[in-house]
C-alpha cells in the first residue's frame, strides 16, 4: 500500500482553513505543524513530501512544483505581517527581524529599498515586540504575534501587505504547498483544493476553534480570515509572486527569478 503524502504546514491561524478536514483522510495525507522556516527545512531534508512553505523558499528549489489554486495570500492589508516602529519610517536606522519567515524579511528589504528609501541595520531577534523595540528602532513580526500584538503607545504598525499592494497594485503570496515533481498526484491536489474551499466556507468556525483558549481573540480571528486573506491562487496572485521574485533578484537577494511551475 502506498504511504500517505506527508504534509508540513505552518503553525499559524492563516493555514487552518487550508487543512480543514484533512484528518479525515489518513489514507491520503498525514499532517504536522511548524513555523515557516522549519517547514522549508523539513522539505529540504526530505522529511515531508509537500510543505506549506514561505514563497521565497521556492527559489532555492526551482525544480519543485506548486499545488495549483491554493495559497496564503493577501490583496491589501494582511494584518499578520507588519513593521512596528517607534519612529517615522524615513528615520528608521535599525530593524529587529523575526527570522521565522525569510519571505517577510525579503519583502521588507524590497520595501525599504523601493518604497521607504532607507537602508537600516538588521538585528535578528526572537518574536518579542518589547524586546525587539528595546534593541532597534523598528521590529518585523509575522503570523499570530503580529496579528494579535498589543501595539504600545507611540508605536506605529505598518502593514507590509498593504505596502506591497499600494506599490505594485498586485496581491502578495506569502506561502503555498510545494514539493518535488511527482510528490502529489491529482487525487492529493484535488483533496488540498477541496480542503481550502471547505475551510473558507467554515472560516468563523475555524477561527473560533483556533482561539478557543482565548475567546477575546475570536472576533479579530474571524475578521482576519474573512477579510485580510485570500486563499485562491489566481492569475493576479501569480503575477504578484513573480513580481516579488524579480524584485528580490534585482536586489541580489536571490540569484535569478525562476518562473513558477505547478503540479
Amino acid at each position: 500500500m502506498t504511504r500517505p503524502v506527508r504534509l508540513g504546514a505552518v503553525s499559524y491561524l492563516n493555514v487552518r482553513p487550508l487543512v480543514y478536514g484533512l484528518e479525515a483522510r489518513p489514507d491520503l495525507v498525514s499532517l504536522r505543524f511548524d513555523v515557516p522556516s522549519v517547514c522549508a527545512e523539513l522539505l529540504a531534508e526530505g522529511n515531508i513530501d509537500l510543505g506549506m512553505v514561505p514563497s521565497i523558499t521556492y527559489q532555492d528549489r526551482p525544480d519543485d512544483r506548486i499545488v495549483p489554486g491554493v495559497c496564503i495570500g493577501s490583496d491589501g492589508p494582511v494584518a499578520s505581517v507588519a513593521l512596528f516602529t517607534r519612529k517615522p519610517v524615513a528615520q528608521v536606522r535599525s530593524v529587529a527581524l523575526d527570522t521565522s519567515s525569510r519571505t517577510s524579511v525579503v519583502l521588507l528589504k524590497i520595501l525599504c529599498a523601493r518604497r521607504f528609501r532607507i537602508d537600516p541595520a538588521w538585528v535578528p531577534h526572537d518574536p518579542d515586540l518589547a524586546g525587539m523595540l528595546g534593541r532597534a528602532d523598528a521590529a518585523l513580526l509575522i503570523g499570530d504575534p503580529a496579528l494579535f500584538a498589543e501595539v504600545p503607545e507611540g508605536v506605529e504598525k505598518i502593514d507590509l501587505g498593504a505596502q506591497w499592494t499600494d506599490m505594485t497594485s498586485l496581491p502578495f503570496v506569502w506561502a503555498f504547498w510545494s514539493g518535488r515533481e511527482g510528490a502529489a498526484d491529482q487525487e492529493v491536489v484535488a483533496l488540498l483544493r477541496h480542503a481550502a474551499e471547505t475551510g473558507m466556507r467554515h472560516a468563523d468556525e475555524v477561527a473560533d476553534a483556533y482561539c478557543r483558549d482565548d475567546p477575546a481573540r475570536q472576533p479579530l480571528a474571524r475578521e482576519y480570515l474573512r477579510n485580510n486573506l485570500m486563499f485562491e491562487f489566481t492569475t493576479r496572485a501569480i503575477d504578484g509572486l513573480e513580481t516579488y521574485y524579480r524584485e528580490a533578484a534585482s536586489l541580489g537577494v536571490i540569484a535569478t527569478a525562476e518562473r513558477v511551475r505547478f503540479f
